[in-house]
């Protein structure tokens, strides 16, 4: 049966004062935090660089760039009169570069069925920006074991074993594809997320190790190979920012917390950029080795809604092609509308929709049978299948 919008609507009513305290507390700490970063970008830039030398434990962040007063925002200078004429510009940034981006997608184990097994899909998308090469898709698919499932910890959901897989299937493509690159100067290589894997740091050791391990051979690939790669995260969480000014100004502690993307975004109109900065978050990055404080990032306007954060292994910025880097980023959001084409199209070509699920079980079913395995369905499930 339907959900009931009558119903939703008299429970939002009768909630209203909750979520209008909510709100008006949130605006007064999202002023605060404001108030506070003008005066750190209007603050002279040495007296930032002499308290910045004196914390040698983590800010947050370090500006690796001075920050333009009053909001420290770097403008694009970037509008044009119809889409014809931004089209054009694309094209200009585009031609000749390839773009590359994995996406994945998985079925989780299901309880009606007796045999623990999972499917795991990533699916990736080249587009050379050439004539006379065209664009490439394709998918890679692993089935997961009872033995790849097995867990000795309640803390260790199987869920979480899935998506490990998956994201190590992400990563490892990319750092194949990087391996093979020809021409790093005229490619950029998409990462569907954070560099950064503070997700991960309430996990076990394992766990966490190895979203670890995944995540600094790709920034190693980058690095040794010259080939760029960005990181996007369209809807960041993060707080480096606000943490700065939090250090800066210990009082801030004691307010609602407010994300770097929500500080900013009054600032910035479209194709608008912060300086970039160095990632000094500390936790997980501990385990990152020589890449610890190696990850840069700068907040990038590419729609109406916040900025993204993107971020970028450090040696980008040191080979000064990080706003190069940018321009790429923004004519692929303009493609797609807001969004990275390339993402966008990888997202596309792996997910896994209700369909595939049925055909895997079927499969699996068929395979089953043939092995002579025991492979038991619930009612529920067996009732589902009938019914649809």
């Amino acid at each position: 049966m339907a959900i009931k919008p009558s119903q939703i609507q008299t429970i939002l009513q009768r909630k209203r004062d909750q979520f209008q305290r909510f709100d008006r507390s949130w605006q007064s700490s999202l002023a605060v935090y404001q108030e506070r970063w003008q005066q750190l970008c209007g603050a002279p830039a040495d007296e930032l660089d002499q308290w910045l030398t004196s914390r040698p434990d983590a800010v947050g962040s370090r500006p690796l760039q001075p920050l333009p007063a009053p909001c420290g925002i770097c403008p694009s200078g970037l509008q044009w009169s119809n889409r014809q004429s931004s089209l054009a510009w694309v094209e200009q940034q585009l031609s000749g570069v390839t773009t590359f981006a994995v996406d994945g997608s998985q079925v989780f184990p299901s309880k009606d069925l007796s045999l623990p097994v999972a499917l795991v899909q990533v699916g990736w998308f080249e587009n050379p920006h050439h004539p006379d090469r065209p664009y490439a898709k394709d998918i890679e698919l692993d089935v997961m074991t009872p033995r790849d499932l097995e867990t000795t910890s309640t803390a260790q959901p199987l869920e979480r074993k899935v998506n490990q897989r998956r994201f190590q299937m992400e990563t490892q493509r990319l750092v194949r594809y990087i391996q093979q690159v020809k021409e790093p100067e005229r490619c950029l290589v998409f990462f569907d997320g954070s560099l950064v894997a503070t997700f991960a740091e309430a996990y076990e050791e394992a766990d966490r190790m190895a979203y670890v391990d995944a995540l600094t051979e790709l920034i190693e690939a980058s690095e040794t190979h010259r080939v760029p790669l960005v990181g996007y995260v369209d809807t960041s969480a993060a707080h480096d920012l606000t943490n700065l000014l939090v250090q800066r100004t210990p009082s801030l502690a004691a307010t609602a917390p407010v994300t770097d993307a929500r500080l900013l975004n009054r600032y910035m109109a479209w194709g608008d950029s912060t300086p970039i900065f160095q990632c000094d978050r500390g936790g997980i990055l501990a385990a990152y080795g020589a890449h610890g404080r190696r990850i840069c990032f700068t907040y990038l306007k590419t729609n109406q809604g916040d900025p993204a954060r993107i971020e970028m292994p450090l040696w980008m910025y040191e080979a000064g092609i990080t706003e190069q880097v940018l321009h790429w980023v923004r004519a692929e959001t303009v493609v797609g509308g807001g969004y990275p084409y390339a993402i966008e199209t990888a997202d596309q070509t792996a997910v896994l929709q209700s369909r595939d699920r049925q055909v895997f079980f079927r499969i699996l079913q068929d395979w089953a049978a043939q092995e002579r395995l025991t492979l038991g369905w619930s009612r529920k499930m067996m009732s589902k299948r009938s019914r649809r």
